[in-house]
């Protein structure tokens, strides 16, 4: 079992609050038992805000979350379950691909409030600024935002999200395919994050870093895409010196991610078509055996 960051000190210090003792000498076994452990299990494949908001909502029923990830082979052979999903991956409740029209996803501060952290930068803090689209929030970025949380000693990291508008215009194709309120969520869960600016700029001018009293602005190793103007959106904190690229050492990105699920999809249907095909072959040969005995039992006996 994996024990996620902070966790395992958390853990023990939840213990101490009951027992009211380090270490919990003083803790009678009765009152151990008032630590409520939880379990969650499941798939949970591109992680994203509803993920996160299940999650959210079990922590909060108990003292100690622990969450089981199925292995792959667990949803892909003989699953009924799985199989009727993929049947239905891509479609609304009236079958047709729901990314046609508007999302029914409706954003409220209440929902928000869940989410973000709460906290305000102290002065100790080092201000440190990102900024991108961050769609179908994964691993890649999540190991992003640890380097970049690991650039400080007290770090307050501030993401900076672009509106749907402006991903498109520099990503082009069909992105983002989560919209600015989903991508909200899904980086606000990010334990890295301490705050989100919803419909940032695309270039990271003087009014931001002096609003946000920013210290230090960093990148990933992904292309920087030039602004509407062909400027470099990072003109500005280079000129002062407070910018930083950033290497994750982890490659995955969104693009990645999109043409994995192509290719899986193309080869489950590839695999249907030969199930399919054999299905049919049978069928075919039962008609005509079925056809042989009917002619057979029509002639007449000599």
């Amino acid at each position: 079992m994996m024990k996620n960051g902070h966790h395992a000190a958390e853990e023990q210090r939840e213990e101490d609050s009951v027992c009211g003792t380090p270490g919990g000498s003083a803790c009678s076994p009765e009152k151990r038992k008032r630590v409520v452990r939880l379990w969650c299990d499941g798939c949970y494949d591109m992680v994203h805000y509803g993920h996160s908001n299940q999650l959210r909502q079990a922590k909060a029923m108990g003292d100690y979350l622990i969450v089981g990830v199925h292995t792959d082979g667990t949803h892909m052979h003989d699953n009924p379950d799985y199989q009727q999903h993929t049947d239905n991956f891509g479609k609304g409740p009236k079958g047709h691909s729901p990314w046609t029209g508007v999302s029914q996803f409706l954003q409220t501060s209440q929902k928000i409030i869940q989410f973000a952290s709460g906290k305000e930068p102290q002065p100790e803090d080092t201000i440190i600024y990102v900024a991108g689209a961050f769609d179908l929030f994964h691993i890649g970025h999540v190991d992003f935002l640890e380097m970049v949380y690991k650039q400080a000693e007290r770090p307050y990291v501030i993401v900076g999200l672009h509106f749907d508008q402006e991903v498109n215009r520099y990503k082009g194709k069909n992105y983002p395919i989560m919209n600015i309120h989903e991508r909200t969520l899904s980086v606000l869960a990010c334990r890295y994050v301490s705050e989100v600016v919803i419909g940032a700029p695309y270039a990271v001018g003087k009014d931001l870093l002096d609003h946000f009293r920013v210290d230090l602005v960093c990148h990933g190793k992904t292309e920087v895409f030039p602004d509407k103007d062909t400027s470099d959106p990072y003109a500005e904190p280079k000129k002062r010196g407070v910018f930083k690229a950033v290497d994750s050492a982890n490659n995955l990105t969104t693009d990645d991610i999109v043409q994995r699920i192509i290719a899986n999809r193309l080869q489950f249907e590839a695999r249907n078509q030969k199930k399919e095909a054999k299905e049919m072959a049978v069928i075919e040969a039962m008609k005509r055996t079925e056809q042989d005995q009917s002619e057979g039992a029509a002639q007449p006996a000599h």
